[in-house]
């Protein structure tokens, strides 16, 4: 059996945070804003695993009205939440992931950032995948206020 889930992320940019992205700090002015470490991948890629397996989303597990996860590590949470997957008998087949913004550039940092997540989902590399794309401008993140995360992954079962 196979399954299909989405995950998507969206966060401001502010002054006096680190700009996170899949556990990877990447040099920047600003940082996401968040109840927890804001790392907006990690948190699409949880939700597109959590959708694929039936288990709820990341609002249900992590809350940010619950101050236990206040400045929470993004990547141990995404970490937690693939063995709850995994319980459940998923196996990643693949993930594919698009981080938008205008600034900082993705691609300079693209291969640390596939290894940590594949790392976490105890996959290998080559199924793991992290675009850069810019929003040519346009809207909030187009000037450079936010950050948005698209994630898709494809997980099988044996039935």
């Amino acid at each position: 059996m196979f399954r299909v889930g989405l995950g998507r992320d969206l966060h401001c940019l502010v002054s006096g945070r680190k700009f996170l992205l899949g556990g990877v700090e990447i040099p920047f002015e600003k940082g996401e804003l968040g109840h927890s470490d804001g790392d907006l991948l990690c948190h699409a890629v949880t939700d597109a695993l959590l959708g694929a397996a039936g288990l709820g989303d990341i609002g249900e597990l992590y809350p940010d009205s619950d101050p236990a996860w206040k400045d929470a590590d993004s990547l141990e949470l995404l970490k937690k939440t693939w063995q709850r997957v995994k319980a459940q008998g998923w196996q990643l087949v693949n993930l594919d992931c698009i981080v938008i913004c205008e600034k900082p550039k993705i691609l300079p940092y693209r291969e640390t950032i596939c290894r940590s997540l594949a790392k976490a989902l105890e996959a290998d590399e080559s199924r793991v995948f992290v675009k850069g794309k810019t929003n040519e401008g346009l809207g909030p993140l187009g000037r450079g206020e936010a950050v948005e995360a698209l994630v898709v992954c494809l997980l099988e079962k044996e039935e």
